[in-house]
């Protein structure tokens, strides 16, 4: 009898215990269309996974991959414009410079010929520059070879050194 009794205490400790079990999980007690998966080796609370969530997810993310690609494609096609036409811009800026230095050259010349043009203008306007219309002809005049002779002062000088 005693025996029963020890059985009947660790029965009741187990149903208890099973009870318990039994309301916080949901069973096939609780849900009899759904036929319990005892293939399970691991028991416990598993989230499901949601799968649109996660394709919606994907698709996002491809698609603003390609986006990404694209930008930089774009951002990496006119950056090497910008290059050629910085590379054109320097080239004729250069070219610019050197015209300009011949272009100063060749002012300079131009002055200086109209500066002998003007010059040459000026002196034909005035006729300072005439051709003598005859030549006047001078007899031979005759030079005495002999220096005259100075006259020597009478004052005499006297030079003194010191004060």
């Amino acid at each position: 009898m005693a025996q029963s009794l020890a059985n009947n205490d660790y029965y009741a400790a187990n149903t208890a215990a099973g009870v318990n079990s039994l309301k916080t999980k949901k069973s096939y007690i609780d849900n009899p269309l759904v036929k319990p998966d005892f293939s399970r080796v691991i028991e416990g609370y598993f989230p499901k996974e949601n799968f649109v969530r996660d394709m919606a997810i994907k698709k996002i993310n491809t698609t603003l991959c390609i986006l990404l690609g694209l930008i930089v494609l774009v951002s990496f096609t006119s950056y090497y414009f910008v290059l050629a036409t910085e590379l054109k811009l320097n080239e004729l800026s250069r070219q610019t410079i050197m015209l300009n230095d011949e272009n100063t050259e060749l002012q300079n010349n131009l002055d200086k010929l109209k500066s002998f043009n003007n010059v040459d203008e000026t002196m034909q306007k005035n006729n300072f520059l005439q051709k003598a219309d005859m030549v006047i002809e001078t007899p031979e005049v005759s030079v005495d070879i002999n220096p005259l002779q100075k006259k020597k002062s009478s004052k005499v000088f006297k030079w003194s050194v010191g004060y």
